[in-house]
């Protein structure tokens, strides 16, 4: 029984076996992720772990996913195991066998393979928040930029602005163009609360939606409240890690719930009127409208205020 972690960057794939020992390294290529495939038929491994790099582990996810079973994990997680196993020292090595370590130990579990859509549904929200992060910076500039440089910010952000709409055509296209796609779109903004850009981020960045229970899908998103209480201390609940962009969308999707959305509304002065402070209440909001959207999705059933959850 063999667990093998993977340190992942752009030109190369750092692996080391547990228990074997055994440490190699791979090219980030075509050809070297083809090479450690025939090793890892070798070895036969109970779980190949990889870090969440932002894109550069795809190639290899895509490719041993279907032969092996495939956990990509929080890079955090892995250091917090390393700092408590006293591993500070950083090297390619260290950082596989703690990958590998953290998978023998934590046993994380293996999510579904994103397909090709998927993937490219994502790649364009990372594009259009690109954009928009480019857009607010050239806007901040704006406002201090001496007037010779004002003519060329302002070309710059009118292009901008028609990149996103660009971008947010082909999004669309790339939903409506799915049967599968637009049925889980059609059915979360069936809410009130739930528009066009929350719809969009569940669906690009919260794969895992409707496949999970209520309290997996709230710990992934980071909306899971976390007790700290230490003997006869007590102390306040709090969220934690997570998804932040979707919980970043959540949150604008609760406001307008707690304004327009009867169910939520009342829940949210319900907890207000209980002494809740406006945050926890907000947060209680976001976490039943993740699970009724979680319950809707898993069924395929739209909106009905009688799949209000109870507190």
């Amino acid at each position: 029984m063999s667990f093998v972690g993977i340190d992942v960057s752009k030109e190369k794939l750092d692996v080391f076996v547990r228990p074997l020992g055994h440490f190699v390294s791979f090219a980030n290529s075509p050809e070297g992720i083809a090479e450690l495939l025939i090793r890892l038929s070798e070895w036969k491994p109970e779980l190949v772990v990889l870090e969440n790099t932002g894109g550069m582990e795809m190639e290899f996810v895509i490719a041993a996913g279907t032969k092996f079973p495939v956990a990509v994990v929080n890079p955090r997680l892995v250091r917090d195991l390393a700092r408590a196993t006293g591993r500070l020292a950083k090297t390619d090595r260290i950082d596989a066998e703690v990958i590998a370590h953290y998978g023998e130990a934590l046993k994380p579990s293996v999510r579904p393979l994103a397909d090709e859509t998927q993937l490219e549904l994502v790649a364009l929200v990372n594009r259009r928040q690109q954009l928009i992060e480019m857009r607010t910076q050239e806007k901040n500039r704006m406002g201090q930029a001496r007037p010779s440089l004002r003519h060329s910010l302002a070309k710059h952000i009118a292009w901008l602005n028609e990149q996103i709409g660009e971008t947010d055509k082909e999004l669309k296209k790339k939903i409506r163009d799915s049967a599968i796609w637009k049925q889980k779109d059609d059915l979360l903004q069936t809410v009130k609360g739930v528009g066009a850009q929350l719809s969009l981020i569940l669906l690009a960045r919260l794969p895992e939606l409707g496949q999970l229970g209520r309290k997996a899908i709230a710990s992934l998103t980071g909306l899971a409240p976390f007790n700290r209480d230490s003997g006869k201390y007590r102390g306040e609940r709090s969220i934690y890690g997570g998804r932040a962009d979707v919980r970043k969308v959540l949150y604008m999707g609760a406001l307008v719930a707690t304004k327009h959305n009867p169910v939520f509304k009342a829940f949210y002065e319900r907890l207000l009127a209980a002494g809740k402070p406006k945050k926890v209440a907000l947060v209680a909001v976001m976490r039943r409208l993740l699970c009724i959207l979680n319950a809707m999705i898993r069924t395929s059933k739209a909106w009905d205020a009688s799949l209000a959850l109870p507190a």
